[in-house]
């Protein structure tokens, strides 16, 4: 079946910068828009940043706007977001999600904690 798998969080201290991993099994990512979102303790989830299925456009959130990168591997069928300068305003679980025409897939999320 279908789906993806979220890795990569983890503990870091303010500054300090992490990368997180979005694996496909079972489809293949090569076509998909693939997106990071986050959750944040008492917060609803925010969408964080987005990559085209073409590979050509990225999209961030101003909150994360020069510091996160999104990425893909068509080889390795994983995408990632590459966080730089963590703040601890960045804590959350973050989740990632592929998107095709009619199919939408999850993550089912990575915790990531921003703390000294």
């Amino acid at each position: 079946q279908a789906h993806l798998v979220d890795s990569g969080g983890g503990l870091v201290q303010p500054g300090g910068s992490l990368t997180l991993s979005c694996a496909a099994s079972d489809f293949t990512l090569s076509t998909y828009g693939m997106s990071w979102y986050r959750q944040g303790p008492g917060k609803e989830r925010e969408w964080v940043a987005t990559l085209t299925g073409t590979g050509t456009d990225t999209y961030y959130s101003d909150s994360v706007k020069g510091r996160f990168i999104i990425s893909k591997n068509v080889a390795k069928n994983t995408a990632y977001l590459q966080m730089n300068a963590l703040k601890p305003e960045d804590t959350g679980v973050y989740y990632c999600n592929a998107r095709h025409i009619d199919r939408n897939y999850w993550g089912q999320g990575t915790q990531v904690t921003v703390s000294s």
